[in-house]
């Protein structure tokens, strides 16, 4: 179990803590320049490492069920707990897309388990990679906005307001469609595994 993809993939549950951490050092304590840079590269580090765990696993041949499974509960841990934070750090993000995402992974995440049960294991389709990656982007745009406001704008110098508007709108419109692509993938997977529920 503790081979190098694994332990990529498990990476990532620390690495929410970290980057929740330096999110919330930026916005608590305001002479701390860098926390909002740390965060962004951080949560890349994460996103690489959700492509890189799989690209490897299958190079050496050590694809596995635990593999699989802890590949999409990690991914749901990065991507929630961030949004979470992300709700509190900037008011145009509507909490309700959030509930509904959180809402979508518990019943996918106790779907999986229920067909697990049945020795069968649920692994992402193309509509919940298509969501993942969606969110992933969104949630690199929000991470971006305080990097440039509050320690590129200083670094350098420049006036990066309009810059980071136009990157916090991208964010907002990935925002709102991971949550749509959630809910969609969502209805997909119980629809395809129903069968499961009433044998």
């Amino acid at each position: 179990m503790w081979n190098l993809p694994n332990l990529l993939t498990l990476s990532r549950i620390p690495l929410m803590f970290a980057i929740v951490g330096l999110m919330y050092a930026d916005r608590e304590f305001a002479g701390w320049t860098g926390a909002a840079t740390g965060a962004f590269w951080l949560f890349i580090a994460a996103a690489i490492s959700d492509w890189l765990d799989g690209a490897i696993a299958r190079r050496r041949g050590i694809v596995s069920n635990f593999g699989k499974f802890m590949d999409a509960l990690t991914d749901k841990i990065l991507v929630i707990g961030i949004l979470v934070a992300l709700v509190r750090h900037d008011e145009d993000l509507p909490i309700t897309f959030v509930l509904l995402t959180i809402g979508r992974e518990f019943m996918v995440s106790g779907m999986r388990m229920v067909v697990a049960a049945k020795g069968v294991v649920v692994a992402a389709d193309g509509g919940g990679k298509a969501k993942t990656i969606t969110q992933m982007i969104a949630i690199g745009c929000l991470l971006a906005v305080p990097m440039l406001e509050n320690d590129f704008a200083i670094w350098t110098g420049w006036p990066l307001h309009r810059l980071s508007e136009v990157v916090h709108n991208v964010g907002l419109i990935g925002y709102v469609l991971g949550t749509f692509l959630a809910v969609w993938s969502g209805y997909r997977y119980l629809k395809r595994n129903w069968a499961h529920f009433t044998e």
